[in-house]
């Protein structure tokens, strides 16, 4: 699996472009600005974007979303109760002194566990609700990934004083959903450095045991 970290926006966003080796397939995760430097790395790689899919709909991870659907004709794909957020992402971001794009309606929504191929590999959709109510992680557990947004950090988890944010749900979601992975899944958060399951299941100071 081709997996390339692009930060992007204002915020720095951990955008992930996901590709098949043999189809020339790709997806990409987060798509939160700089649409043009996203297309040229897919682009780079021969890749053909399929799927623009969201962790969440928080104005940093939302705002390239119009641009490569429109450059591509990718299907966009987000949980229902994130539409309120990538739809209005402008007006949050303005609220922080930075600049968004309002992403366009959805295709299509996503469910937990829903399997979204991405040519030979299998992505399945892990709700974990926490940081949002929609929150969702992209596993592949063929390739002992998981893509988690800001559920997951190295070494921290995601604010919970954004509308639709509680600690409690992202604690259960984090050992319910997270840390049954097995300790080897490599762990690529919205924001930061990646880690895996195993060094925050014995690390993380912010996740009660």
């Amino acid at each position: 699996m081709i997996i390339e970290t692009i930060p992007v926006g204002p915020l720095k966003v951990n955008c992930y472009l996901i590709g098949c080796e043999k189809t020339g397939e790709a997806a990409v995760i987060d798509a939160g600005g700089d649409a043009e430097l996203i297309l040229d790395r897919a682009n780079w790689y021969g890749l053909t974007i399929r799927y623009l899919l969201n962790t969440h709909g928080h104005f940093d991870h939302v705002s390239a979303i119009r641009a490569i659907r429109e450059a591509t004709g990718a299907e966009f794909r987000i949980h229902q109760h994130e539409v309120y957020f990538s739809s209005s992402a402008a007006a949050a971001a303005r609220d922080f002194g930075v600049e968004a794009e309002d992403s366009p309606e959805p295709d299509c929504f996503l469910t937990d566990g829903m399997r979204i191929a991405i040519g030979s590999y299998l992505l399945q959709v892990l709700h974990t609700p926490g940081h949002s109510l929609g929150g969702c992680c992209f596993w592949c557990e063929s390739e002992g990934v998981v893509f988690t947004g800001d559920t997951l950090f190295n070494g921290a988890i995601g604010r919970v004083d954004l509308p639709g944010g509680s600690l409690h749900s992202l604690h259960r979601s984090i050992r319910e959903r997270l840390y049954v992975l097995d300790d080897s899944t490599r762990v690529f958060p919205g924001h930061g450095k990646p880690t895996t399951i195993g060094r925050e299941r014995l690390n993380n100071p912010h996740v009660p045991r």
